[in-house]
């Protein structure tokens, strides 16, 4: 599936010239390091002892019986600091002390990777900057909190349009200007190579656990694997493990946003166009003269305009299945899912739920569909009280 850093006609490396030295330094020390036995007893240790893994499968009996068919849940969300994003963060982290790095950069767009990232620089002892768009810091602004809790600098980035696109241009400008003994520290299965590989890697365990929980407690392989997808690393994570299951469908959800008529959307693998952006080959939002369009979504965590290159290859090759969720039909699925369930779902995971609902009616009452619970709502709680005030 990959080759130098390419998935198919997906990928590479597309930067600076000051930037490759950098990005190979990254390369060399990832596939020196991944099968260390000194990194890897490191990093399993931390994965159990600070993140919490295994993290449960869990048979959603009132949610299945809304939808009509079985729905198991990947609790993601209970991991420490509420998301899956610090699987990848305390990777690279401890990929960056083994280099010899003293700081950390990282850019965020919901703040659930800013945060993952200014937890392990407080648990490593590195000095970290967290790049985040204006409009982000309003919007998560608990998680802002958090990180500066945590001792990092959180630099809010006005330009463009004050998400995470704009985050990901300034803390590349920053980077080319302090390769030294900086890590940028990439939250997605984004970006130039090697960062998707590295990404996808200390997210495998995701699909690793789901698949061997799924023979334990259900016997087979499920029908379907459904994620969202914003940059894609949960959805790579998750899917990773199921890959070599050739019946068993893989969905992942993108950001519909106020639907497609408003032009306020972004389904980047069902409307993008192939072309180059922050570093990697990939579908993207953009005009025919290859201006990148303005997205939303009511999640911050998706509101981005590329996607991550073997999200590309698998459309490509189907291999996996892209749709949408708008805007209200997610509202819809964080309220059905959190009465039913008493658990809130971020509004990024909220989108691979509403796709669940979606298909009420329309699946065997036998299909068993498993869902990754990439991460918590309670980062959502005041957007969602925005939109749907508490009776």
């Amino acid at each position: 599936m990959e080759n130098n850093g390419r998935f198919g006609d997906f990928g590479g490396f597309y930067v600076p010239e000051v930037l490759i030295p950098a990005l190979e330094e990254i390369e060399r020390a990832f596939y020196r390091f991944k099968g260390d036995p000194k990194f890897v007893a490191q990093l399993d240790e931390l994965y159990t002892r600070y993140a919490g893994r295994p993290t449960p499968l869990y048979f959603a009996k009132r949610f299945s019986e809304y939808v009509g068919f079985k729905v198991y849940v990947k609790r993601e969300d209970l991991l420490h600091g509420g998301a899956h994003k610090v699987n990848n963060t305390l990777g690279q982290g401890l990929l960056a002390k083994f280099m010899g790095k003293t700081k950390l950069i990282a850019e965020t767009g919901a703040g659930q990777h800013g945060l993952a990232t200014a937890m392990i620089g407080a648990l490593f002892g590195m000095q970290t900057k967290i790049f985040m768009g204006t409009v982000d810091t309003r919007r998560q602004s608990v998680n802002v909190h958090k990180m500066k809790l945590c001792g990092a600098e959180v630099i809010p980035v006005a330009g463009g349009t004050g998400t995470l696109k704009d985050a990901i241009n300034e803390a590349l400008r920053y980077w080319t200007a302090n390769v030294i003994d900086t890590f940028y520290l990439f939250g997605s299965v984004c970006g130039p190579h090697p960062y998707p590989t590295v990404v996808k890697h200390f997210q495998m365990p995701i699909g690793t656990e789901a698949r061997k929980q799924c023979i334990e407690q259900i016997g087979k392989p499920p029908d379907m694997v459904v994620a969202c997808v914003g940059g894609g690393s949960n959805a790579i994570g998750i899917f990773s493990g199921f890959f070599d299951d050739k019946k068993v469908r893989l969905i992942g959800v993108e950001a519909g946003g106020e639907g497609v008529q408003t032009g306020k959307h972004c389904a980047t693998l069902l409307e993008g166009k192939i072309g180059v952006f922050h570093g990697s080959r990939s579908y993207l939002l953009q005009s025919d003269e290859g201006q990148i369009y303005e997205t939303h979504s009511v999640s911050a965590g998706l509101d981005y305009p590329a996607v991550g290159p073997e999200h590309c290859f698998l459309k490509d090759t189907q291999r996996a299945e892209y749709v949408t969720a708008d805007d209200e039909d997610v509202l819809d699925a964080f309220e059905i899912f959190t009465k039913s369930e008493g658990i809130l779902p971020a509004l990024e995971s909220a989108h691979a739920l509403a796709f669940l609902i979606s298909q009420k009616g329309k699946l065997p009452k036998d299909t068993v569909a498993v869902i990754n619970l990439s991460g918590r709502g309670d980062k959502d709680v005041g957007i969602v009280e925005e939109h749907r005030p508490v009776q």
